[in-house]
């Protein structure tokens, strides 16, 4: 089991990872990848969730399913420090026929769950792989039948992406159910590519929004790992509603010229912004040693 000051490292490894794949590539998306680094490092290397890169065809696995692929920088990332994928193929970012795309997709055999693209459709298919676990706990009508083999389904999500009216027949769905098997994680960082949230589309009040439609609501620091893997472990105990935990992240975290600025949203560093990026977070990362010592 890892420490926390060990999980904030990797994280800002993996912002670092970030950084350099997005100049390597030559597009991409910044703000969110950086923002949501925490909380995949919580959800991968946090030791609650059942993901293992030796058992990653398991049929008990814990599923992940990554609504707003365009951040997938962070997820590639994740994943090679989690063992999933070699370290270097994250170079490949976005070239031709490497299997880190721009948005993800489950080609691979890699520990990404499912194809993600069109922004809405994630919190849909995480359902369904929510409630085949449900229906694999409780068996059929012929007892025999019963494969007796459950997990739980994490699905993480962007606040813009709310806009969708799918997400919220969704929500509906889940709440009605009372899908105890699925966790969402929506990043509040409050940005989506054509501004502030709440001037685009106001999504406030979020949390008693989730809670009219039955759902248990946590509310994090998105930049916590202990608050993270906290509300992780209540949602896992969960004995009826679906739980959304919603993040409060900065978008560009750890870069100071990026920082809750919507216009990195959807675009990567060049060099020289890239070189300073670098030397931000290296510097950041002393500083978390020093704070634990």
């Amino acid at each position: 089991m890892k420490t926390t000051k060990q999980l904030e490292k990797i994280a800002n490894q993996i912002r670092q990872d970030i950084i350099n794949m997005l100049l390597t590539a030559g597009s991409g998306h910044s703000a969110g990848p950086l923002g949501m680094a925490d909380v995949f490092t919580a959800l991968y290397l946090g030791g609650i969730a059942k993901l293992d890169s030796k058992k990653k065809n398991d049929p008990a696995r814990d599923r992940v399913v990554l609504s707003n692929a365009h951040i997938c920088p962070v997820l590639y990332a994740t994943l090679a420090h989690a063992g999933f994928i070699p370290h270097k193929q994250l170079k490949t970012l976005r070239k031709l026929g490497s299997p880190l795309q721009g948005h993800s997709n489950n080609h691979y055999n890699n520990g990404i769950e499912t194809c993600g693209g069109p922004l809405g459709q994630g919190i849909s298919q995480a359902i369904g792989m929510a409630l085949a676990s449900r229906m694999n706990r409780r068996g059929t009508s012929d007892v025999k039948r019963a494969t007796k083999v459950s997990y739980h389904t994490w699905c993480l999500m962007s606040d813009g992406e709310l806009d969708e009216g799918q997400c919220w027949e969704a929500f509906m769905l889940a709440g009605k159910m009372d899908l105890r098997e699925l966790t969402v994680f929506v990043d509040r960082n409050n940005i989506q590519i054509d501004g502030p949230t709440e001037d685009i589309m106001p999504l406030e009040n979020l949390a008693d929004k989730f809670k009219a439609f039955n759902w248990f609501v946590i509310e994090v620091d998105g930049h916590n790992i202990r608050e993270i893997l906290d509300a992780m472990k209540k949602a896992q105990s969960m004995a009826a509603n679906p739980t959304v935990i919603i993040c409060h992240t900065i978008p560009g975290k750890g870069v100071d010229f990026m920082e809750n600025k919507y216009e990195w949203h959807g675009k990567p560093p060049n060099k020289e912004e890239a070189k300073i990026a670098l030397h931000e977070l290296r510097t950041l990362n002393g500083k978390i040693t020093s704070e634990h010592q």
